[in-house]
Parts: structure tokens; sequence; C-alpha cells
């Protein structure tokens, strides 16, 4: 079932269209192309998209702390740290 237009779209998609659009954004301002009035725009439209998945990967993070140890999510750690008795 496709999500109403009213719908906002779900993090995860706002975050992977976010990613695309900037990957999208760089790949053209790599070609070296663009005035340096369309470069500031280009640049200016990333710095939003670059805010806009950091956003969205820090409530991620937030989400994964929270199923962790719902208790106490400030005590989960980061994936891949080492345990303390290791």
């Amino acid at each position: 079932m496709a999500p109403s237009p009213d719908t906002p779209p779900s993090p995860v998609a706002d975050f992977e269209a976010s990613l695309d659009q900037l990957e999208q954004l760089v790949e053209k301002m790599e070609h070296g192309e663009m005035s340096l009035e369309e470069s500031l725009a280009a640049y200016e439209r990333g710095v939003g998209l670059y805010r806009k998945c950091q956003t969205a990967l820090e409530q991620a993070e937030l989400r994964v702390r929270l199923l962790s140890d719902p208790e106490q999510p400030d005590n989960a750690e980061p994936f891949g740290a080492p345990s303390p008795d290791a």
C-alpha cells in the first residue's frame, strides 16, 4: 500500500532519498560543469541534505539505544566498542 501524499516519509526512506540526492549532487559538482552560482547553490543544498542525513542517523542511534536498554539508554555502547572485560 503506497503512502498517501499527506503522510510524511519514514525516517529510513527520508534518509535514503536524501543520501541519494546528495550523491547525485556531488557527482554533478565533480564534473565541474557548473557555474560559480550553480556550484554555490548546489553546495548549500548539499549541506542541507547532509544535515538531514545526520539527523536521521542520530534518531536511528537513539532508537537502537532505547531498544537495547529502555531503562538506561545512556549506558548503551556504540557498535563495535570493546567490552570492559576484554
